[in-house]
């Protein structure tokens, strides 16, 4: 029995061993595999045809393991838009299958650091991924100007780089930077159409962000579907105004019963800067039943929370988030969070929600 023993974990240390010594080649042809798969895969030529949402970052400006700064991918058709640009934005879109270079637009809801501050990276990804020929269109309120002015600067080093190393025609100088195309904000009760190509319109308005200016949200139409990016807001009778009959209302939403945890836990300890920025960001932001209530008033088809605040990392937090929020609406509703998508088939009333 000691000999079978012997043999038998001769055998087991052997065959370990042996797979050792293959472990490092076969990992890297399962990377190899894997990259053509992901590098052949066209998500956006899979969906239906309509209007598509795909969270790529779903939370706000404090870290959260499910959901990142703000980014909210839009597919009408073949067209792929995204509304805002966080910290995450370029490495999540992959994530949720869209490469940066599939990205046709980006549109700013206003000038917040957690909006903005992924949109260097991302430019860089899509036209040097790309062989882009053009800039990133970027469309916002008055200001994105400077936006793109700034970034252009910040990054002008590196737009003589890339090209220099790789080539002309592999990565034109002429697609660095960004295209502004800046409107007036709207007033209150008035709209502006800032797209309307390929089929798609996208209609921005005024919400209430003070004492942010501008600050707007965005409807996007094709084929008859509609979905509204509600960007920061307090509940807002104009974002109302525009929303009315929308498919799909996609509201940002902070809980103040959670925030005073976060407040009171900062006090607790002296970090008095966080106890007061907890207190304020209350006034300038919809609650989960505010939104609630804006999608049962606009008679949303399906209401998908995003710039969730706070951060939700222990289980049961999500159940206080949404306490309320069925008393208000009487639609079906999605907590989003980062890889969350919604479609909206063309020629369908259909809804139809993929959780991560």
């Amino acid at each position: 029995m000691r000999k079978v023993l012997i043999s038998f974990f001769v055998v087991i240390i052997s065959v370990g061993l042996l797979a050792s010594c293959f472990q490092g080649p076969l990992a890297v042809r399962v990377m190899g595999k894997a990259l053509e798969k992901t590098l052949a895969t066209d998500a956006v030529a899979e969906m239906p045809d309509g209007l598509h949402v795909l969270l790529c970052g779903a939370g706000g400006p404090l870290p959260d393991p499910s959901r990142s700064a703000p980014c909210t991918v839009i597919v009408a058709g073949n067209a792929v838009f995204l509304v805002d640009a966080g910290s995450s934005a370029a490495r999540n879109l992959p994530r949720v299958g869209i490469p940066p270079t599939r990205l046709d637009a980006v549109f700013l809801t206003h000038f917040h650091s957690d909006h903005i501050d992924g949109l260097g990276e991302l430019a860089i990804l899509r036209w040097t991924g790309g062989s882009k020929p053009s800039p990133l269109p970027l469309y916002g309120a008055e200001g994105v100007e400077q936006i793109a002015d700034g970034l252009r600067e910040a990054y002008q080093f590196d737009s003589v780089y890339r090209p220099a190393h790789h080539g002309a025609e592999t990565v034109p100088p002429t697609g660095s930077g960004y295209r502004a195309n800046s409107f007036p904000e709207p007033p209150v009760g008035e709209s502006a159409i800032v797209f309307d190509d390929r089929g798609v319109r996208v209609t921005m308005f005024k919400v209430d962000h003070p004492p942010v200016s501008p600050a707007v949200g965005y409807r996007f139409d094709y084929k008859g579907r509609s979905i509204v990016v509600s960007g920061d807001t307090s509940k807002s009778t104009n974002l109302e105004r525009f929303a009315k009959d929308v498919d799909l209302l996609v509201h940002e939403a902070l809980s103040p019963e959670l925030m005073n945890v976060v407040g009171t836990a900062a006090g607790n300890v002296g970090n008095e800067t966080m106890a007061k920025i907890a207190v304020d960001v209350l006034d300038y932001h919809a609650t989960p039943v505010e939104a609630a209530e804006t999608a049962e008033a606009v008679g949303a088809g399906h209401l998908l929370y995003y710039h969730i605040v706070p951060p939700m990392p222990i289980p049961g937090l999500a159940s206080v988030f949404l306490e309320g929020v069925d008393e208000a609406y009487s639609g079906p509703v999605t907590l989003g969070q980062d890889g969350t998508k919604i479609t909206l088939p063309a020629g369908s009333e259909k809804i139809v929600v993929v959780e991560k």
